[in-house]
């Protein structure tokens, strides 16, 4: 399944669920606003390999070296999201400098805070089982008392540019408190 640069309407979504996925502010401070307690779990920050998928997002080899980086968005104890982060290597950009730094510091905070950063437009789609997303979800999730996770989750990406540097950022809402309680 390809991404798709709309949801259709024929999606069974509730007015929330879709503001929520169309949210072109910081999702990261709409989840701080909507919880008590809001943390980001760093899962990996690594150096990798570029997927097909993500290769051709950023318009980018397949196989380039690319940062990596999988945290969980936490609120009030339960996970959230899964956000999954790709962009180009570069160690001696400043870009490089404060992306290694982050650690379990929200990576919005950085991207809306600096106004040469631009966002491109939201894509969507919906995971399954066969997605490496989906499976590194079951994985993060393993450690954390069960959860059952639906057949399909809903993804959005997008990609955020500054200068030459892209970044590609994809956020997966996890049925716990996906959309509950979170209002635009």
């Amino acid at each position: 399944m390809n991404w798709l640069p709309h949801l259709q309407r024929a999606t069974a979504l509730d007015a929330d669920a879709r503001a929520l996925l169309r949210e072109q502010g910081s999702l990261t401070l709409r989840l701080r606003r909507a919880c008590r307690q809001f943390a980001v779990r760093c899962l990996c920050q690594r150096v990798a390999s570029l997927s097909p998928d993500e290769a051709d997002c950023l318009a980018l080899r397949v196989g380039q070296v690319v940062w990596e980086r999988d945290v969980l968005l936490v609120t009030d104890g339960r996970p959230a999201v899964f956000a999954h982060t790709v962009m180009p290597y570069c160690p001696r950009h400043p870009f490089d400098r404060y992306f290694a730094a982050l650690q379990s510091q929200p990576l919005g905070k950085l991207l809306f805070s600096d106004p040469r950063i631009l966002r491109g437009a939201l894509e969507f789609r919906r995971l399954d089982r066969h997605d490496a997303l989906y499976r590194r979800i079951l994985e993060a999730l393993a450690d954390d008392a069960p959860v059952a996770l639906p057949p399909r989750l809903w993804a959005r990406r997008s990609r955020f540019n500054r200068q030459a540097k892209g970044v590609l950022v994809t956020e997966v809402f996890l049925p716990a408190s996906t959309f509950t309680g979170v209002r635009p």
